[in-house]
């Protein structure tokens, strides 16, 4: 099925957009700026900061949550399937982490109803990080300097997985990438994206893209079925959202993933099978909704997408607590 709207007049239809809703509030669009964050417990965050890098939270000493969530990478670590403990591949794509408080549930198949319970299972998975929270909290106890910060971040009380996983949280909630020149239009600033960005917008509504990926994070909000107008081949063994609720009906069914940032978030898909954005895109358009772009078409929703690349996270680096000679050494690789 080809777009009813030829590609040839896509410039003059942005124009004419440009100069008909240019002044639009966010309210107006299916797809809403993103606001910076508010720290409002910088104790707990710059706590949260320091685990989150903290590669001792793991069996081998070698893996942090930032190994499979980048910040320099858009979040994610640009791997088809991430890699785990003993260099094992896993059997699913790394989400970014970069707006990840916008979504309804965490990972692909929204087995975590929040980033603090999402934060505790990587660190116990044996094919992650392959430690346990026991083993973990043995560590952080034995370091004097994250005695006095838990202290300090949460006041008396014991160090648990609990307040681990809170301050991991919290620093994630963080993670947000305000200020795209997409966000920029959307609040009022016509030249902020370009004729073929606001020409791919359009299409991506008039599609209906926009009933999966909307909201602030334009995406994140529901499960959907990964293939509805043609089956999706795949060989990966992920099963969706099948997995926890064990309702047929949910095979293959994940997260709609964000579409922030997608420009640095490559390969694309549960399984990472689309190594490109335009790939990706032409793929989506088929499979979702029965749709054929032409080149052009295709190009400027890709555009439209690399528009809505937001301010990156930016703070120092971590100087991560010394270990002590009673910190429990890890077991290196085999």
């Amino acid at each position: 099925m080809k777009l009813r709207t030829p590609f040839l007049v896509l410039p003059v239809l942005a124009c004419a957009v440009v100069a008909g809703i240019a002044a639009a509030q966010p309210a107006d669009e299916p797809i809403r700026p993103i606001q910076p964050a508010e720290v409002t417990r910088p104790a707990v965050v710059e706590l949260g900061k320091k685990l989150f890098f903290d590669p001792r939270l793991s069996k081998s000493g070698f893996i942090s949550c930032n190994s499979c969530h980048n910040l320099s990478l858009g979040g994610s670590d640009n791997l088809q399937t991430s890699i785990g403990h003993n260099w094992q591949r896993g059997p699913i794509n790394s989400p970014t982490v970069l707006n990840s408080s916008m979504s309804l549930a965490q990972f692909w198949d929204g087995r975590a109803k929040d980033l603090k319970e999402q934060a505790g299972g990587p660190i116990a998975n044996p094919g992650e990080m392959a430690f346990t929270h026991r083993l973990a909290l043995d560590v952080i106890v034995s370091i004097p300097q994250y005695r006095e910060e838990f202290a300090r971040a949460f006041g008396a009380g014991p160090i648990d997985i609990d307040r681990v996983t809170e301050a991991i949280a919290a620093f994630e909630e963080t993670l947000v990438t305000p200020n795209s020149r997409f966000d920029r239009w959307l609040s009022g600033d016509a030249g902020a994206i370009s004729a073929q960005e606001l020409a791919g917008y359009q299409l991506f509504k008039d599609i209906g893209c926009v009933r999966c990926h909307n909201g602030p994070a334009a995406g994140g909000t529901s499960f959907q079925k990964m293939g509805v107008v043609q089956a999706y081949v795949t060989t990966n063994p992920a099963e969706g959202r099948v997995g926890v609720t064990h309702d047929e009906f949910d095979r293959l069914r994940f997260k709609v993933p964000t579409l922030r940032n997608v420009e640095l978030t490559y390969p694309y898909f549960h399984d990472g099978e689309a190594t490109t954005l335009a790939t990706a895109v032409e793929t989506m358009g088929q499979l979702q909704l029965g749709n054929s772009f032409t080149p052009e078409e295709n190009a400027s929703i890709v555009a439209f997408l690399k528009s809505m690349t937001g301010d990156q996270p930016r703070f120092e680096m971590p100087l991560l607590p010394p270990s002590t000679p009673e910190t429990p050494r890890p077991v290196p690789f085999s």
